[in-house]
């Protein structure tokens, strides 16, 4: 009888140990997933920041195919897409993000995004209907002026660049937006007011510049604006005064406004030469 009671001592032993074993192997994997998914998540974030746009494509897009029902996955691929050039794939893979559980508004904004980057903007209008108004955020309310400047409705365009710029603390990308729709629109002193505060906020911005010295040129002011530029900046924005006054039938002012170009850059100045010949060629 003592026997079987030893015996039976034994077994219970090794089941409990067996079972210690289990449950500790168990903790132990968990971990390690738990280490897994704060490594992946942060080499996501590196794709989505700073690694190049075709390689995060191709990491989303591997890891999305191993992993179909993870939303964040499919939002990496139609991001990277984006930072990649290729708008017209990532509307592809904004749309199954938008059709996934988990979906969000902010989901909506990313597909809208992608359609203006693809040239859809009635598309894009849709999307953003779709998008309740108390959604309230400035990357919506910046392409809902995109669209709006599209279709050419200025009231709205304004009413939205203006909500926008209410909603960002880093106002200049808006800004040099909002400045360029209204030199599209012919409101050249209203380009110029807001392209200066544009620069105002970043005066890294050489768009903005060019932009500014486009609504100054379209004015009949073809001296540059006080702003930061060094001397590659400046020969480019000489040159585009020029070709401004030449448009405008200001034809000896725009020679001497690329000769001066030419003079200002410190390499060749390929395209301002050209320029000037062809227009010596039809002047001569």
């Amino acid at each position: 009888m003592r026997h079987w009671f030893i015996v039976s001592l034994c077994i219970g032993g090794t089941l409990a140990l067996s079972a210690c074993g289990a449950n500790d192997q168990s903790s132990v994997d968990r971990k390690l997933q738990e280490v897994n998914v704060i490594d992946e998540t942060n080499l996501s974030d590196v794709m989505l920041t700073v690694a190049d746009p075709g390689e995060a494509v191709n990491y989303f897009r591997r890891s999305g195919l191993e992993n179909p029902d993870r939303i964040d996955l499919q939002r990496g691929l139609a991001a990277s897409l984006v930072r990649a050039k290729r708008p017209h794939e990532a509307v592809i893979e904004w749309r199954k993000v938008a059709a996934m559980e988990g979906a969000t508004n902010d989901d909506k904004v990313g597909l809208a995004d992608a359609q203006i980057r693809a040239n859809e903007f009635d598309a894009a209008r849709e999307t953003l209907n779709s998008i309740p108004p108390t959604y309230e955020t400035f990357k919506r309310y910046r392409l809902e002026a995109i669209v709006a400047d599209a279709a050419k409705d200025w009231k709205k365009a304004d009413a939205f660049y203006e909500t926008a710029l209410g909603l960002t603390l880093s106002p200049a990308g808006v800004l040099n937006n909002w400045g360029y729709s209204k030199l599209t629109r012919g409101d050249f002193a209203g380009a110029e007011r807001l392209l200066t505060d544009s620069i105002r906020q970043d005066n890294s911005v050489f768009t903005a510049k060019n932009n500014l010295v486009l609504a100054r040129g379209a004015q009949g002011n073809y001296t540059l604006p006080v702003i930061p530029m060094d001397q590659t900046e400046r020969a480019k924005l000489l040159h585009t005064l020029a070709l401004t006054a030449i448009k405008q039938g200001d034809v000896k002012t725009g020679q001497a406004l690329l000769k001066e170009a030419i003079e200002t850059h410190p390499q060749h100045f390929e395209e301002a030469t050209r320029s000037l010949r062809a227009l010596e060629g039809t002047n001569g």
